[in-house]
């Protein structure tokens, strides 16, 4: 199992030299906040919705003086916006009084914030910090299921069984490789068995659609000639970027 799951590793790492968060910041505070509201919504609505909120509070000091129901307002469209403005104003004035307004780069110290679990650490450290961490969103718990990696369903249990099986130096990129290939091929009800380049390693083929036509028609994002998640995408991006809000 190890080798064939190091190998499918290199297999995905071949087919996404480009994988990346597909959330859009760029410092680690807008990696933080993009990554609280991205819970239970998709990336691309996060993508769309940040520019005006971090027009209106670029820093933690500014989000912590915000007024709920403005702030509220700016993320509705990403849901639970009472629940997120909650977590955003108080993890905002966790950092302007406990870590001088920056973000800090351990884990024991993001999780302390209001709204930050281990996820959302480890995708803050991974791609803020250059910290290894392993993020275990839907995605990648169904993938390391589906292919046998772990019969495990609590997130960090599934985190510390597969840190067993990589090194430490692959599991950021190990996380956006499984997402990418999970939102890209892998869906969770109709995987395009019949187009996915790691089929013969997969021990769930045949699971989804296995005709190499119907399959492709399947595929998401770039692999479907469609726009990515972020608006301002890294420049190796082989696909397009994503609409503002309102553009489509």
């Amino acid at each position: 199992m190890v080798r064939r799951a190091r190998r499918i590793n290199r297999e995905l790492a071949e087919l996404y030299p480009y994988a990346h968060p597909e959330l859009d910041f760029r410092n680690p505070f807008e990696l933080l906040v993009a990554t609280v509201l991205s819970a239970q919504t998709t990336d691309l609505r996060v993508n769309q919705t940040t520019p005006a909120l971090f027009a209106a509070y670029p820093t933690p000091e500014d989000m912590a003086a915000a007024v709920p129901e403005e702030m509220e307002e700016l993320i509705r469209p990403t849901g639970f916006f009472r629940a997120k403005t909650k977590s955003l104003i108080g993890l905002s004035a966790a950092l302007r009084d406990n870590h001088g307004g920056e973000v800090p780069g351990r884990l024991a110290d993001l999780v302390k914030l209001p709204g930050v679990g281990r996820k959302t650490a480890n995708v803050v450290l991974g791609n803020a910090f250059g910290v290894p961490g392993i993020t275990v969103d839907t995605h990648f718990g169904r993938l390391v299921r589906r292919w046998k990696w772990t019969e495990q369903e609590d997130p960090e249990k599934v985190e510390a069984e597969i840190a067993t099986i990589f090194p430490k130096s692959e599991w950021t990129m190990l996380s956006h490789r499984v997402v990418f290939h999970g939102r890209r091929i892998c869906h969770a009800r109709r995987p395009a068995c019949g187009a996915c380049p790691i089929a013969p390693l997969c021990p769930a083929y045949g699971e989804g659609e296995t005709d190499p036509e119907k399959a492709r028609k399947l595929l998401k994002y770039e692999m479907g000639g469609q726009p990515g998640q972020r608006l301002s995408p890294p420049a190796d991006y082989p696909g397009k970027p994503a609409p503002a809000l309102g553009a489509g």
